[in-house]
C-alpha cells in the first residue's frame, strides 16, 4: 500500500559507558524513579504543568513505558551507575517521527549525582546508539531557557543549538519558550 507508514516499535536499546549502563526501565526501578522525579529541582523543569501531579514510579516504569514502546513513540530508560549498580537517572525518548527518523530525548538525574556529567554521558551514549545502530538521522533536546544545567548537558553531549521555539512547552510554573538542540548523523562523521 502506498501512502501508509507501518507502526514502528521503538528499538530495544541498552548502552554502556565506562561509568554508566543505560537500559529500559522495569518495575523494580519504581522506587528510585519516584525519588528522582519527586526532587524539587527536578520538578521545576519537568515538561508539564504542576496540575498534572507527581510522576509515580510504578506507572512510569510499567504502563507508561509499555505504552510509549508499543506506540513507537519512544521508551523510558534507567541510568545505572556501574560502580554500585545504583539507578542515578532517568532518560526517555519521545515524539518519534519514523518517516524523518527523528526523536527527542529528555532526562532527569538524582540530586546527589548532579554536576558529575552523568546526564551528558547517558544522553551522548543513547544518541550515538540511535544514530549509528538504529538509523536515526536526528536527535533533539528541548531546553527551557533558564535551565542552565540542561543547556550544559546539551553542550557536553555534543548537541548544536538551533534556535528558540516560542511558547512551545510547559514547566511546572506554566508555558515557556524552548531552546532546540540537535545531534545529527552527519555530526558523527
Amino acid at each position: 500500500m502506498t501512502g501508509q507508514v507501518a507502526l514502528r516499535r521503538f528499538p530495544s536499546l541498552t548502552v554502556s559507558t565506562p561509568r554508566l549502563h543505560v537500559r529500559p526501565v522495569d518495575l523494580a526501578d519504581a522506587k528510585a524513579v519516584t525519588e528522582i522525579f519527586s526532587d524539587k529541582q527536578t520538578q521545576r523543569w519537568l515538561p508539564f504543568p504542576a496540575e498534572f501531579g507527581q510522576i509515580e514510579g510504578s506507572s512510569w516504569c510499567g504502563e507508561m513505558a509499555q505504552e510509549r514502546r508499543d506506540s513507537g513513540n519512544g521508551d523510558h530508560y534507567a541510568v545505572i551507575r556501574r560502580e554500585d549498580d545504583r539507578l542515578v537517572g532517568c532518560l526517555w525518548t519521545k515524539r518519534t517521527d519514523w518517516v524523518s527518523r527523528v526523536t527527542e530525548v529528555a532526562y532527569a538525574v538524582a540530586p546527589d549525582t548532579r554536576g558529575f556529567g552523568v546526564a551528558a554521558e547517558a544522553v551522548d551514549a543513547v544518541a550515538i546508539a540511535l544514530l549509528l545502530e538504529h538509523d536515526f538521522q536526528r536527535i533533539e533536546l528541548r531546553v527551557a531557557p533558564g535551565n542552565t544545567a540542561s543547556r550544559r548537558v546539551a553542550e557536553k553531549a555534543g548537541f548544536t543549538y538551533e534556535g528558540l521555539l516560542r511558547n512551545a512547552g510547559h514547566v511546572h510554573t506554566g508555558r515557556v519558550d524552548l531552546e532546540v538542540w540537535s545531534l545529527v548523523a552527519a555530526d558523527l562523521r
